[in-house]
Order: C-alpha cells, then sequence, then structure tokens
C-alpha cells in the first residue's frame, strides 16, 4: 500500500480485482462473502464450515417467468456438525441474505468433507473483562452501520485482547 501516490493502490485491492471474477466465474463466489464467512456462520459454525459454489437458476427455457429466483448455496462442512448446521439453515440464509442485502440465497446444500482452517495458525485471544468490553462498546456506540459496527469490534476485541495488562 502506498500513502498518496497517484496510481497506488492496495495489494488487497489488486488480488480481489483479479481473484473476483475468476471466483465468480467457477463458484458464483465473491472475495467479499469468503472474507466475510466466520461474522456470517457465527461462532458456531466458523470454524468448521467453508462456503464452497452458489448454483443459480438457468433462465433459458419457454415459458420461464423472468423474474428473480435465489441460489441454492453449496457449503462444505466437517463431520457431525453437518446436522447441527442443517437445523441452523434458515438463520444461516438469513444472515447470509442480510450480507447481499437482497434474498440471493434461497437454500443451502451441505457437504460433508473436511475444511482447511485457516485461522488454526492464529494465536488464541485473551477474552475481554468487564471494563474492557465497556471500553469497546462506548467507543463504537455512534456507528449506525451494523456491519461497520461489527468489524470495528472484532479489530478492537483483537488490539485490546493482546495488550498486556
Amino acid at each position: 500500500m502506498a500513502g498518496n501516490r497517484k496510481g497506488a493502490s492496495r495489494i488487497s485491492e489488486l488480488a480481489n480485482g483479479i481473484v473476483d471474477p475468476v471466483i465468480a466465474r467457477r463458484a458464483g463466489i465473491s472475495t467479499a462473502l469468503l472474507s466475510s464467512w466466520d461474522d456470517i456462520a457465527g461462532a458456531d459454525f466458523a470454524d468448521c464450515t467453508r462456503p464452497e459454489k452458489i448454483a443459480w437458476p438457468r433462465r433459458d427455457y419457454a415459458g420461464q417467468d423472468a423474474g428473480y429466483r435465489p441460489g441454492v448455496l453449496t457449503i462444505a462442512c466437517e463431520g457431525a456438525r453437518a446436522l447441527f448446521l442443517n437445523h441452523a439453515q434458515g438463520e444461516l440464509i438469513a444472515r447470509i441474505n442480510g450480507f447481499f442485502g437482497y434474498p440471493a440465497i434461497g437454500q443451502i446444500r451441505i457437504v460433508q468433507k473436511p475444511v482447511s482452517n485457516s485461522n488454526a495458525n492464529r494465536p488464541r485471544l485473551r477474552r475481554l473483562d468487564a471494563v474492557e468490553e465497556k471500553r469497546l462498546a462506548r467507543m463504537t456506540e455512534g456507528i449506525e452501520s451494523d456491519n461497520l459496527k461489527r468489524a470495528i469490534e472484532r479489530l478492537g476485541r483483537g488490539v485490546l485482547a493482546r495488550k498486556k495488562k
């Protein structure tokens, strides 16, 4: 990333610009969905699931209405947790559609398989105490956007949890 140089941009922006079309063409998924998956899936399923592809319905035969139809999201899930994910499908679909801002997903297809977890190498952060939680809540109380507020809270937790007491 370069400061104020003309024409400079972040590496992540360049990478997303290259990777997004490839992923979208092959799997129908954007890097935004992949990078936000931990928040969307929640604490119960972030460590054992991964979105794999979105299958959008075809509209190329005669007699089909021209209206929008939601897609089917295929999610890889490890072992027995797939049963719990199956029961939480409705809530997960609502979270995904909230992320997209429209009813993009109408159904989830669960595939049982190992999920490589890039978070496995991250150090475990300690839990914040009550004083730190209140401090973080005060810092984010004026933020109107729920997504932005969650992202800043996640960042704040990471920073505060790493500080030595």
